[in-house]
């Protein structure tokens, strides 16, 4: 296993965003049309949040209940804005941390993805998938 490796050797680099003014109802989109659990909300390219697909599950029936019932989902989502479901204290990286680093931030926190920032510019994303990924490529 190499030491050292950087975080951008793992890290996604095309990264799927959010906006404050977009709805939840484009963010369960995203989840589900790119299967992520992790969306990074911006302003430009800076990040100002993180919307998980848990938080969603938080506040709706998503998957919970059978596509038929999208209205559910749709009057829920109009209850709240992606600015009020996303978690606003993000913890980031920069393109020079290692993957050891982010394991380490990981296995400590009760997150499972970290936007990686050069200087306030998002330029990707690592996630417990990505390190699981990582570790199983190893062996």
């Amino acid at each position: 296993m190499r030491k050292k490796e950087p975080i951008t050797t793992i890290m996604t680099k095309e990264v799927i965003t959010l906006t404050v003014t977009d709805d939840l109802t484009k963010a369960e989109n995203l989840f589900k049309k790119y299967h992520i659990r992790h969306i990074p909300v911006v302003n430009g390219n800076k990040i100002i949040g993180i919307l998980s697909y848990t938080d969603l599950l938080r506040i709706s029936f998503v998957d919970a209940i059978d596509d038929e019932s999208g209205i559910i989902d749709a009057t829920v989502y109009n209850m709240f804005t992606v600015e009020q479901v996303m978690a606003k204290n993000v913890v980031t990286i920069t393109p020079t941390t290692t993957i050891k680093e982010a394991a380490e931030i990981l296995a400590s926190k009760e997150f499972h993805a970290l936007p990686v920032v050069e200087g306030k510019l998002l330029v990707g994303i690592v996630t417990t998938t990505d390190l699981i990924k990582y570790l199983i490529e190893q062996y």
